[in-house]
């Protein structure tokens, strides 16, 4: 029987907790076997420890029964990355099922978690997207650090392998030097100073150095866009735009940092609209020339007060949205797209 014939199995491969429990998103499992069942296919949790031979070692989740059931299946026709842990996901055994995946001729995304960095040196090689990337740098040392800091006199230290917002502060000169965390605002007499306290740190976790943009603000309060994209066919297609409006700190804009949402349709404009239609692409067509194939994406994005775009970041995995029909548009896309890689219809 083709393949094409028979309903398509999807593999979801996260990781195991420190007691055996599986991480990551149950919501969104449940709710992609939920559609799946709808569209003629079905979908199974895994981790890497269940990897056998021949054969994988699962959960999957019933819909009648509303619960989870340990069973075991063949190798999938699709595989979808959801490992929520940068360490677990470059183990030597991931990547070696990444391989054998590669072997069986078994489609997968997403291929990996992104490094800030390499994201940005990739991006400005693209003629289209470099022209909405802000001024970064890797800080190697206390002098090119403190040479952007001249430049731009307010930037955001930002560490190369996170997400959520965590561990990013902003560094200003105004006039004294002050170092701005989600939670609390540091003073420094002198650079020198502050080099002494946190120059180990930076260095060792790997950290970049970002110009500070001065987002446009609704209400008196700065705002980004929360872009949500999908692959379909050899194209990618825009799934769901949220705003993120910051509130009691301007750090990050994050809802579980205290962020607000807010509809976009009460900040649409045409010229967002070509903004956002026009970076899609080209992201999604760099993302997997460099990484392998990406079948999703978001993007934390801004405009500045005189009206220039920014791209800050591409996440790998993006987070839930808030916004309802972001999720819904968002299961509908992934089970989609599901069908299609199972099909070779990509």
């Amino acid at each position: 029987m083709k393949k094409a014939q028979r309903k398509p199995l999807i593999g979801i491969i996260t990781a195991q907790k420190g007691n055996g429990a599986i991480a990551g998103n149950s919501r969104l499992f449940k709710s992609l076997q939920q559609k799946l069942i709808s569209s003629g296919g079905i979908s199974f949790v895994f981790t890497v420890e269940g990897i056998h031979e021949n054969e994988i070692d699962g959960f999957v989740f019933s819909v009648r029964k509303n619960s989870w059931m340990k069973s075991q299946f063949p190798f999938p026709d699709v595989v979808y990355n959801r490992i929520p842990d940068r360490t677990v996901e470059q183990s030597e055994e991931v990547q070696n099922f990444f391989l054998r995946l590669k072997e069986k001729g078994i489609p997968f995304f997403n291929p990996c978690f992104i490094d800030k960095y390499e994201l940005y040196q990739c991006f400005q090689h693209d003629s289209i997207i470099s022209k909405f990337l802000p001024k970064t740098s890797l800080i190697e040392n206390k002098q090119n650090l403190l040479k952007l800091l001249e430049t731009h006199s307010s930037i955001y230290l930002k560490p190369c392998n996170s997400s959520k917002g965590n561990g990013i502060y902003r560094l200003a000169q105004s006039p004294s030097l002050s170092l701005t965390g989600r939670k609390q605002q540091i003073l420094y007499e002198s650079y020198e100073q502050f080099w002494q306290e946190w120059g180990e740190k930076l260095l060792r976790k790997r950290y970049i150095a970002q110009e500070d943009i001065q987002s446009e603000q609704y209400n008196g309060k700065r705002f980004d866009f929360r872009i949500l994209a999908h692959a379909s066919g050899t194209h990618y297609v825009l799934t769901g735009i949220g705003i993120r409006q910051s509130q009691k700190q301007d750090i990050t804009t994050h809802i579980p940092s205290g962020g607000r949402l807010v509809p976009y349709q009460l900040l649409q404009t045409a010229s967002h609209d070509q903004f956002i239609q026009t970076i899609i692409p080209p992201i999604g067509k760099t993302l997997s020339e460099r990484y392998g194939f990406f079948g999703e994406f978001s993007i934390d994005a801004a405009v500045s007060k005189t009206g220039q775009y920014y791209i800050y970041e591409v996440n790998s995995k993006p987070m839930s949205f808030d916004e309802p029909e972001i999720e819904s548009a968002k299961i509908a896309q992934l089970c989609r797209l599901f069908c299609q890689l199972a099909k070779n219809d990509i």
